[in-house]
Parts: structure tokens; C-alpha cells; sequence
């Protein structure tokens, strides 16, 4: 366990700490925080995660789900604002075998989708290909969430 509490290896909780990833934050609130996708799947690729080390939305309290969805929704306003996607994929993968990447800490993804932006990159090189670099993705994210939080 870290000094914080939060197990050592989370990185969603080092973000929070300021112990690492710190300048992918996008915005934090009272009870959830939004962050960029270190491994992207499209430029935007974020995801809306709660302050509270928990693995379930089940085990989130009200409060965190309210947060949660509400951070969710203006996500979804700041990527359709900032990227204007054909659609978004919005999704939570509970348990590795969900495809969790990170297992024991919540989080719901929001990935900007266009008509025809999958290739074989990932498939064949497995590599991500991207238009933009994380920082540029932040920049152009923060002045929006910025302005949509109350």
C-alpha cells in the first residue's frame, strides 16, 4: 500500500496522488476525475474515473455514481465539441476477462468513433496509430471542461 492508502501499482491512483500521469488529469471533481487514455485507442480516448480506489460500480457510493455519469455526459459534450466524432463508445469492462486493463479501479471509457478508423496497425504491427500527441489531446480538452464544469 502506498501512503495514500491505495495500492501501489494503480495508476489512476498515482495520477490523483501526483505520483505519476499526473498531466494526462483533464479535470477532477468532488468524488471522480476525468484523464486521458494512456494507450489510446483514437485521438480523445478518455475515461471517467472515481477519486475512491473501488473495483465495481457497485461498490460506488450514490454520490460517486451520480458524479460519474454526470462527468460521463459532459465528456461526451467536450469529445463531440472538440473532435466532432460520427459516433462514441462508451463502455466499462469490470474484471480482466471484460477486457480490463486496469482491474481493481472503476473507470468508463469514452473513445471518439469515425466511419472507417480502424486499420490493421493494431492488428498487424500492434501498434496505435494517432493523428495527435497526449498533450495536444489535453490542450485541446482542458479550456472545454474548463468551461461544461459547474
Amino acid at each position: 500500500m502506498s501512503g495514500t492508502g491505495e495500492p501501489r501499482g494503480c495508476a489512476f491512483c498515482e495520477a490523483l496522488a501526483g505520483a505519476g500521469l499526473e498531466d494526462l488529469l483533464l479535470v477532477r471533481g468532488p468524488t471522480c476525475f476525468v484523464i486521458l487514455n494512456l494507450y489510446p485507442y483514437n485521438s480523445g480516448h478518455l475515461m471517467v474515473v472515481p477519486n475512491r480506489h473501488i473495483p465495481r460500480l457497485a461498490d460506488a457510493s450514490p454520490e460517486e455514481r451520480r458524479e460519474l455519469m454526470e462527468m460521463t455526459c459532459r465528456a461526451e459534450r467536450a469529445l463531440d465539441e472538440a473532435y466532432h466524432p460520427q459516433g462514441m463508445n462508451v463502455g466499462i469492462n469490470l474484471g480482466r476477462s471484460a477486457g480490463a486493463g486496469i482491474v481493481d479501479h472503476l473507470h468508463v471509457h469514452l473513445v471518439p468513433r469515425w466511419t472507417g478508423d480502424t486499420n490493421f496497425m493494431s492488428v498487424v504491427g500492434q501498434v496505435r496509430v494517432l493523428p495527435e500527441e497526449l498533450e495536444q489531446t489535453a490542450e485541446r480538452l482542458r479550456p472545454i471542461f474548463a468551461r461544461l464544469t459547474p
